[in-house]
């Protein structure tokens, strides 16, 4: 264990665990280290105390209501690439482990686990973003401007241009979803998990709220709306953003 003088105190810890249990037992003993820990019982309440809180670490389950723990995973990344993120998890197997990385996981502690060891990662984790972080804001995945095939996207001022030049005022929605599709670009993105990342829970919404934004991202974007080149349609799975050259 790393000794106590170089500990680092009152750093903000978020549990998005379903499991009251494991919840309670994980805040008690990172209270009892100095931490300061709220829980969120499944994924848009973890998503809202996220944003609202600003935690230092996320402790993230796999199996969770609402929103499974990979799409809350892709979510926080999609705004902040550098905050420490820990799975906790009962899916241990090598392929689950795989995705968590690919998402963009720190780490990955598979159920059931020891309890040293998981203090000891939390801690190892925490100083690792204050040296990521240097104390300053946070990077996004994308770039601040995006430019592709004669657009461009200001994702700072929530503006961008079409082919033509004229001014786009773009949603807070919109800007999300934009992001998701440039950090997933030339990937299949399916309906369901459009709606899981870009709206935080699936029933509020249907996959027409998809199909309506795309709509519009190719009048926005495409020099021929009906014959699209960038925002395609794949029969049976959701989308793909290609850029092109």
């Amino acid at each position: 264990m790393i000794p106590d003088a170089q500990k680092t105190l009152a750093k903000q810890i978020l549990i998005i665990e379903d499991d009251l249990h494991i919840a309670e037992g994980l805040q008690l003993n990172l209270k009892l280290n100095g931490y300061q820990v709220s829980v969120a019982p499944d994924g848009p309440s973890g998503l809202q105390q996220w944003k609202s809180l600003q935690p230092d670490l996320v402790v993230l389950d796999i199996m969770l209501p609402g929103i499974d723990g990979f799409s809350v995973l892709r979510n926080i990344r999609l705004e902040d690439e550098r905050i420490p993120i820990l799975i906790l998890s009962a899916k241990g197997d090598m392929e689950n482990k795989i995705q968590g990385l690919t998402y963009g996981v720190d780490d990955y502690l598979s159920k059931p686990f020891n309890l040293d060891e998981f203090l000891l990662r939390v801690e190892r984790l925490l100083l690792r973003g204050d040296w990521s972080r240097g104390h300053g804001p946070a990077s996004v995945v994308v770039p601040e401007i995006y430019v592709f095939a004669g657009n461009r996207i200001d994702f700072a001022t929530a503006t961008a241009s079409g082919a033509g030049g004229n001014l786009i005022r773009l949603t807070e929605q919109e800007v999300k979803l934009l992001k998701l599709f440039v950090a997933n670009q030339g990937k299949p993105l399916s309906r369901s998990k459009l709606l899981e990342i870009g709206w935080s829970y699936t029933g509020r919404v249907t996959s027409r709220t998809v199909d309506n934004f795309v709509v519009r991202m190719r009048k926005y974007f495409e020099k021929n709306p009906k014959k699209p080149v960038h925002f395609k349609s794949l029969r049976s799975v959701g989308y793909i953003f290609e850029p092109g050259e």
